[in-house]
């Protein structure tokens, strides 16, 4: 009986224990979710992407993708046509006979191509070589024409047609800016003469300079005056600033690699020293104003939106106004100088008590100099508008617009018509993140909205910006591309996006979530994964994929998008996903923003925790006994905080490039969201010192040769783990930055592998190999 008893209660341990294991993964069910990545999705799309490339006229075109291959449309505004840029039957034979290869008509191997100066020739890039084919014979031959230069560049980092690049072409298209030794240079585009602008510049206290400690290069940071004649640059001094020190690995002595890049709290940060530069003389004209703090109302990159950041030139060249940005981001100055003394007028300041910013991506002023005004960026009424002031008196004549809604991005001044375009966040009821494009009267008056379809719109005006081309969707359904007029007028629809073979593979579009912060009334946004076969009936684990800002969230745009990471591959391995767009984050009001200034240790982890357990109550198969989370840089500080600060809550986390501890992270963006040093008690937000309280399963990821985020903030998590006794996981990129370039598909096998085994208590298939691989439709 007894014998009996013992091997009835063998027999149901095993039982129990069978019903209890978890799920044995095979390479097979690997392929199945690595087919959900950005790179076996967006083959399937058709119709999806309009980039338009301007030509003469506001004409464009555009590389469609769809199901027969690529095709090249030209689309005219002024006869609202639409039709073929070339016949690509004819020019695929010609080039076949011209190089003794054979090409496919729909898979032309160029992406880039312009047009004759007489408009009776294409010039393009295919085999390596540049290209002209007559439109009449259809004749191909070798091109050594002027469009060569222009095409040349296409796609290389040089932007001979202005912007920030490594050299910069002047508007007349005369003269080419460029960095030698420190020093700023000129080319002559016709004789090829090279003319030194500046002799004094030398290592560490250079002219036009770009490193921001995390992001360099070496174009010159510099705006071109309209009329060609000056350059409106700085003198970027880091002599007595301090060096973050990486070590390559390989076989013999490592390198040693060093840079400047200072600290929050650092006594000594890197200064810009404003100048004037005559061209034709050459001439240095000093700005006078003391050294601004190397900041601008964007972030510390002072060419962050693209060009040379907070700085106007007046039409008629001869005033220069630039906005000077306190270390801390809380004091902005407004300042107008004369360009031919360096003499300055301070016009006004703007104080706040966290942190002051002109936009998103985009800075948010103009100086006027016709009527004497500027167009002013503000948060002051807890909403980010525009205000219109007196560049005499500094004084606010009106302001522009108001409302509970937000102006992301100032896109065009129209001073004749006293017009202000841009675009708006929180005019959309269905989701306040979603932009539409909007115009007013500097007097406030005559609010209209221009892309009024629902959706989240992405604008590109034309180069006389008379037009725009618009593409609305939302992340659950695909895009339509059309054209209008300033007026908002639709002209021609362009494009509608193709997703029904795509649908055929299975795959199926992200749920949009609607939750409450853990204030119980704001109400957060975000984007839920669930596997394409779906159990109602099952729990499934669940993972919080999390980037926490304070400078973007963990959605990202908000626009439709096939594959999102690798949320919904982890959600064919038998989890749910969420993105949860946290408060603290930008794009809606100031308090929102502002909600965990000088706290970033809890930022948007209590509003994590609070939106799982609701999706929970209202989707029953998601199991909050088994929560996981993972992020990358700033989400790597998250997910790290997230173990330590909720250790009952949290089971399983990857951290990846965590900026554990921001006294040793660069020193604007801590100085910016946490305050000064001497203000703030970064000790309490440090990683590290919470490290004790893990509980759960943490995975560890660096780059050893990270520029942005250096790997010493993992090596003091992991230290504090060891003096804790605590177990960890630990990978190790001894030669990668900060994204891990080559090695990322690794890195994403091991966060699968991770979240299998340790949260759903899986089995995995023995080191799964990610293919990537590019759209067969693009060139090779």
């Amino acid at each position: 009986m007894i014998k009996f008893t013992l091997t009835a209660c063998c027999v149901a341990a095993v039982l129990s224990a069978a019903a209890q294991q978890g799920p044995v993964l095979t390479a097979k069910d690997y392929a199945h979710a690595e087919s959900f990545l950005s790179y076996n999705t967006e083959p399937f799309i058709d119709h999806a992407t309009v980039r338009p490339n301007w030509l003469p006229g506001d004409k464009f075109w555009f590389r469609d993708l769809n199901a027969r291959g690529s095709e090249f449309i030209l689309v005219n505004p002024v006869k609202k046509t639409i039709s073929g840029v070339f016949d690509q039957v004819k020019l695929a034979a010609a080039l076949s006979t011209a190089t003794g290869k054979p090409y496919d008509a729909l898979m032309l191997p160029f992406q880039s191509f312009g047009y004759s100066a007489d408009n009776t020739a294409v010039i393009f890039r295919a085999d390596g070589k540049l290209w002209k084919c007559d439109l009449q014979s259809y004749q191909v031959s070798p091109d050594t024409g002027k469009m060569a230069e222009s095409i040349a560049g296409f796609g290389t980092g040089r932007r001979a047609r202005g912007g920030q690049g490594d050299e910069i072409k002047s508007p007349d298209g005369k003269k080419i800016a460029f960095l030698k030794n420190y020093n700023l240079w000129v080319r002559d585009v016709a004789t090829k003469k090279e003319t030194q602008l500046t002799t004094d510049g030398v290592k560490d206290f250079g002219y036009a300079t770009d490193n921001a400690g995390w992001k360099m290069g070496d174009g010159p940071i510099m705006l071109w005056s309209p009329d060609s004649k000056k350059i409106a640059t700085f003198k970027q001094d880091q002599r007595n600033v301090s060096d973050m020190y990486l070590v390559t690995t390989n076989v013999g002595k490592p390198t040693l690699k060093s840079w400047k890049y200072p600290l929050p709290g650092d006594k000594t940060i890197t200064t810009i020293q404003r100048v004037i530069i005559d061209v034709d003389v050459p001439k240095v004209i000093n700005i006078q104003v003391p050294p601004d703090p190397h900041r601008a109302t964007l972030s510390d990159d002072i060419s962050s939106s693209g060009t040379f950041d907070d700085v106007n030139w007046s039409e008629d060249a001869s005033q220069l106004a630039f906005a000077s940005t306190s270390r801390d981001h809380k004091d902005e100055k407004f300042r107008i100088a004369d360009a031919n003394t360096g003499a300055v007028r301070e016009v006004f300041e703007e104080t706040v008590p966290t942190q002051y910013e002109s936009g998103w991506g985009s800075i948010n002023w103009r100086y006027l100099q016709k009527t004497n005004e500027i167009i002013w960026f503000s948060e002051r009424d807890n909403w980010g508008h525009l205000y219109l002031y007196d560049a005499t008196t500094g004084k606010v004549k009106n302001q522009i617009t108001k409302g509970n809604w937000v102006v992301t991005n100032l896109v065009k001044v129209d001073e004749k018509n006293r017009e202000l375009y841009f675009m708006v966040d929180g005019q959309e009821s269905e989701n306040p993140y979603f932009s539409q494009f909007y115009k007013i009267g500097f007097d406030g008056k005559h609010l209209t909205c221009l892309t009024p379809e629902a959706g989240n719109h992405d604008v590109t005006l034309s180069p006389s910006k008379n037009y725009f081309v618009d593409s609305y969707s939302k992340p659950d359904v695909p895009p339509v591309t059309v054209l209008r007029d300033m007026n908002g007028k639709l002209l021609v629809t362009v494009e509608k996006a193709d997703i029904s073979r795509l649908q055929a593979t299975g795959w199926k579009p992200v749920t949009p979530i609607t939750v409450k912060a853990h204030d119980g009334q704001t109400d957060l946004y975000g984007l839920m994964f669930t596997p394409t076969n779906l159990d109602p009936n099952k729990k499934y684990p669940i993972i919080d994929y999390i980037y926490p800002g304070p400078q973007g969230g963990s959605v990202g745009g908000w626009s439709f998008a096939a594959s999102r990471g690798d949320n919904q591959a982890l959600a064919e391995l038998g989890f749910i996903v969420v993105a949860i767009e946290g408060s603290s984050n930008p794009l809606r009001s100031k308090s929102y923003h502002d909600m965990n200034y000088g706290n970033m240790g809890d930022n948007t982890l209590p509003d994590q925790v609070s939106g799982i357990r609701q999706l929970s109550q209202k989707y029953t198969y998601i199991d909050t006994t088994r929560v996981g989370i993972w992020g990358h840089s700033g989400g790597g500080f998250a997910t790290a905080a997230a173990m330590f600060r909720y250790p009952d809550f949290f089971k399983v986390g990857i951290s990846e490039s965590g900026n554990h501890d921001n006294r040793n992270y660069e020193d604007d963006w801590g100085e910016r969201y946490d305050g000064l040093t001497s203000n703030s008690n970064y000790d309490a937000q440090a990683n590290e010192n919470y490290a004790k309280n893990l509980k759960g399963k943490l995975m560890l990821a660096h780059g050893l040769m990270d520029n942005n985020v250096p790997p010493q903030n993992t090596l003091l998590v992991v230290e504090a783990l060891e003096k804790a006794n605590k177990d960890y996981d630990l990978v190790i990129f001894p030669n990668s930055a900060h994204g891990y370039g080559g090695f990322s598909p690794y890195m994403m096998r091991r966060r699968w592998d991770y979240f299998v085994k340790n949260l759903a208590g899986g089995e995995t298939p023995k080191e799964y190999e990610l293919k990537m691989k590019t759209d067969p439709r693009n060139s090779k």
